[in-house]
């Protein structure tokens, strides 16, 4: 009887263990990976809530944001930067659209820097 009862624990564990095995690589691939781009804002379209951000290597990095993006000094993307800024860009990416998490405008800060 108490063979009986620790070959049950035993099994149940098991199944607990492999369980939790097989779900864990679905709940880090639903996470969000965030990326980061630098570069020179070369259009903003404030109708679309996209920016077209042209990084050091020449590529050109199509961004939209949404009201959750946020912008450093709280404005909003389309008020608080400016094509021509330069901008470090953290954004996320599904299904080939990237949708920015925070934009900050590094031309201010190394402007301040200097003076």
């Amino acid at each position: 009887m108490l063979l009986r009862s620790r070959c049950r624990v035993a099994l149940m564990v098991a199944f607990v263990a492999v369980l939790t095995i097989s779900l864990c690589p679905k709940v880090s691939a639903e996470e969000d990976v965030v990326h980061m781009v630098k570069g020179v804002v070369k259009h903003i379209d404030k109708d679309t809530k996209t920016m077209v951000v042209k990084a050091g290597d020449g590529t050109e990095h199509t961004i939209k944001w949404t009201d959750k993006t946020t912008v450093e000094g709280g404005k909003d993307v389309g008020e608080g930067i400016k094509e021509g800024s330069k901008v470090s860009v953290k954004y996320t990416e599904k299904a080939g659209e990237k949708t920015a998490v925070g934009v900050k405008d590094v031309g201010k800060g190394t402007a301040k820097a200097v003076d």
